[in-house]
């Protein structure tokens, strides 16, 4: 059973997903489907090559933005930014938990200009909590 989560009405993120969520990804609507974890990070979920296999047997366009332990850099906002500014359609993002992909939207959104006040609420509306990253956010809104 999938868990996607929106976060705005283009972008939803979700943990990690299995092969059969992707038609279910495409029955809902998505377009594309961003991976956010490092293949190898656990051997035993699907790695990005069955993930983007799956995704266009569907139809759907597939992209992979790495976020591994290092963080967060201004190259993945980039390619955020790029995928999200490129997409035919809603766009689901996944990692093991879906942090990551939902923390590189906040940031994402925060540098090009959005609320990050309402950033904030449309996580946390979808379980995860910015909180810590809020001075990153703001910093990032501060810049522009």
């Amino acid at each position: 059973m999938s868990d996607f989560r929106p976060l705005s009405p283009d972008y939803s993120v979700a943990p990690q997903i299995a092969i059969e969520d992707v038609a279910e990804a495409k029955a809902a609507g998505f377009a594309m489907i961003v991976n956010n974890r490092p293949d190898g990070e656990e051997p035993s979920a699907p790695q990005g090559g069955d993930i983007a296999s799956a995704a266009a047997a569907e139809g759907l366009a597939y992209a992979a933005i790495p976020v591994g332990h290092a963080g967060f850099s201004h190259p993945q906002l980039d390619a955020l930014d790029t995928l999200l500014a490129d997409a035919t359609g809603p766009v689901l993002a996944y990692c093991r938990s879906g942090t990551r992909s939902t923390h590189l939207w906040a940031l994402a959104r925060a540098r090009a200009g959005d609320d990050v006040d309402a950033l904030c609420d449309a996580a946390a509306k979808a379980g995860y909590d910015l909180s810590a990253l809020r001075p990153m956010m703001d910093a990032l809104a501060g810049d522009r």
